[in-house]
């Protein structure tokens, strides 16, 4: 077990808190850079949508997890960046410069966002944010000068220095990987920052924010365009990344998905962003297991105890007509996020924080380390 005393400033706001971050990092980072070459197309896939999603996971964190601003709009961010990309590869722009001019039009409309929202907490900002998501969705649709409608728009394939990037190449995942580990990079200092630390002041408690100099308001606006401009981004690589785009992919239920991201992940952890992204991803192969697989590997199940060719054939067709109803998925994500609320609010990565301490403390550890003290819960009706 290793113990760490800090003996001055510098060493609580370290990057690294030890060398043994660095070395298991730089492990992580080498695996991720030979995977293009040991791993199938298919695989490499569904990781540049890991990518994706952990950037958008990121970036929500720094809305919801550190600054406590609740937002289910965060598909119209991506929607944003998404079709900005797509506007400007219309007139030829270069990769960089309609990168870059997603990222700032998405952080300015996010800024936009959040000074209207800055009366609102709670339930009242959730339905703010699922109001904008909405009218972002309805101008997707009904601008058809800019965003073709409802027909949605193509997206060229990438092109950078004037080198062909196919979104199926290596170099398209290294993009996207290299996108996520500088706003992870980056997100870590910025709570290193005086900027982080009034983050996560504010979500604390807002009267002692204020008591302490810190202007709520401002920082708010801050977080809600940082959040966005993130989120912006990875809309350019999901744009590339399915190569067509319309309304109909970025509605609540992608919103939602976010939010499931960094909830079963862990709320107040970059690592947990990562953690629900590859979860959430891995949704839809399973779905796709549950609906050809599954219902074959029943029926001969109950062969096997005995059933008749005719009755396993039922149970076959009533599994594939179960795996096959259009809420399932929807229906999986609500258990998913009850049981992970009820059981386990700090997510995967609060439940490896348990595990490694658990073991760091045998045979000393007890039950309630993680739990809050009542005493603390009491104040926050003083928010």
């Amino acid at each position: 077990m290793r113990f760490l005393f800090k003996t001055d400033y510098e060493d609580d706001i370290k990057l690294f808190p030890h060398s043994g971050y660095i070395i298991s990092y730089g492990l992580l980072l080498a695996l991720l850079l030979i995977a293009p070459y040991v791993l199938s197309s298919y695989l490499m896939s569904q990781l540049v949508f890991v990518c994706i999603y952990a950037t958008v996971g990121v970036a929500l964190l720094i809305l919801t997890g550190f600054t406590g601003q609740a937002s289910l709009g965060h598909a119209a961010f991506l929607a944003i960046g998404a079709y900005t990309a797509a506007y400007l590869q219309k007139y030829n722009v270069p990769f960089p410069v309609y990168f870059l001019a997603a990222g700032a039009s998405t952080g300015i409309i996010g800024a936009m966002v959040g000074f209207p929202a800055l009366r609102l907490t709670g339930i009242y900002l959730v339905i703010a944010t699922i109001s904008f998501a909405l009218i972002v969705e309805e101008i997707l649709a009904r601008w058809e000068s800019v965003t073709n409608g409802n027909e949605g728009m193509r997206v060229k394939t990438l092109s950078l220095l004037g080198v062909t990037v196919p979104r199926d190449s290596p170099t398209f995942y290294y993009l996207c990987l290299a996108v996520l580990v500088l706003t992870i990079v980056g997100t870590l200092n910025l709570l290193r920052s005086p900027t982080g630390r009034a983050f996560v002041a504010i979500r604390d408690s807002e009267t002692a924010a204020r008591s302490m100099g810190v202007n709520v308001a401002l920082y708010k606006v801050k977080s809600f365009a940082i959040s966005a401009t993130i989120t912006g981004f990875a809309g350019v690589l999901f744009a590339h990344k399915l190569s067509f785009i319309s309304p109909e992919m970025f509605t609540l239920q992608l919103s939602i998905e976010f939010i499931i991201v960094i909830l079963i992940g862990g709320t107040f952890s970059l690592h947990g962003a990562v953690l629900g992204a590859i979860f959430i991803v891995m949704i839809d192969p399973f779905l796709t297991y549950l609906k050809d697989d599954m219902p074959g590997i029943i029926a001969g199940i109950a062969a096997t105890f005995g059933a008749s060719p005719a009755t396993a054939g039922n149970i076959q067709s009533n599994a594939a007509a179960f795996a096959s109803l259009n809420g399932l998925k929807g229906a999986i994500y609500g258990i998913i996020i009850v049981l992970f609320v009820l059981f386990e609010p700090l997510g995967l990565y609060g439940r490896w924080l348990k595990i490694k301490l658990f073991f760091q403390l045998f045979p000393l550890y007890k039950r309630a380390t993680f739990k809050r003290q009542k005493i603390y819960v009491k104040s926050e009706r003083n928010r």
